[in-house]
């Protein structure tokens, strides 16, 4: 427990500014809904006949007019993207930068496993990710309510779901990149949720890469899919959790092997 709330105590800072961040822009893009909510149909229509463009987004298959379809797309960008870079970022560098800190000596020199170092350090991802969630997910019903449109429990839950989903799944293949770095692994993070977002991207623009999306998160989270079936895709979603635990499992193996450079 004490290297949890150490590493609980370090990613205070980023856990504040990037909670607060994608929250506030939740909360903007749901308090400009009433304003532009007459204007979304037409709108709408202009991006229905965008070609590959409006595929990419999935707003071919969603109303602007309604709150949900605004939400999916708006509000689901934001979350997707803001909260892959929180979690890839709390992931990617939590067991190299003890290396690249010069701090790998003191904390060995506990009486401590490595087993339970990664133990720890998973755990403080895992409460940082969930703490977000939460957080925004309280925001954005209160968002909802304070401009007086009605809650659609079922599609918001299940993709506030989803985008944890994506979350955790992210956090977990950084987190086995992480045993392999020594430092420098920040760009790496990024770079795997931006290649994943674009993974999505052109799955959706082109029929013969839908394959795609069962290597990217943001298959099983597009909000767009969801609204429209009212569930998430099972097996995109079983093969997120074969990733992530994979990338956990090789970081347990990779660390607990590993040559560490004090």
């Amino acid at each position: 427990m004490t290297l949890i709330k150490h590493e609980l105590r370090q990613g205070k800072n980023s856990f504040i500014i990037w909670t607060g961040a994608i929250g506030v822009l939740l909360a903007v893009c749901i308090f400009l809904y009433p304003e532009m909510k007459e204007q979304m149909g037409n709108i709408g229509d202009i991006f229905s006949s965008m070609g590959a463009f409006t595929a990419a987004f999935g707003m071919d298959r969603l109303n602007f007019g309604t709150l949900i379809g605004f939400y999916a797309v708006e509000c689901g960008n934001i979350l997707g993207l803001g909260g892959a870079f929180f979690a890839s970022l709390c992931a990617v560098s939590i067991l190299s930068k003890e290396e690249n800190g010069r701090t790998a000596e003191f904390l060995l020199t506990h009486p401590v496993s490595r087993v339970q170092i990664i133990t720890e350090k998973l755990l403080a991802v895992f409460v940082q990710i969930v703490a977000m969630n939460l957080i925004i997910y309280l925001l954005s019903v209160g968002s909802i309510t304070a401009i007086g449109e009605k809650v659609l429990w079922k599609e918001l839950n299940l993709m506030h779901l989803a985008y944890f989903l994506l979350q955790i799944e992210l956090a977990g293949i950084c987190f086995g990149v992480s045993a392999f770095m020594r430092k420098g692994s920040v760009g790496v993070g990024l770079g795997i949720a931006v290649v994943m977002y674009f993974l999505n991207l052109v799955a959706n623009i082109s029929e013969s890469a839908e394959f795609l999306k069962y290597i990217t998160p943001f298959g099983y989270s597009d909000g767009a899919d969801i609204v429209a079936s009212g569930s998430l895709d099972g097996p995109m979603t079983a093969v997120g959790f074969v990733f992530c635990v994979a990338g956990v499992v090789t970081a347990y193996v990779k660390y607990c092997r590993k040559d560490i450079q004090a």
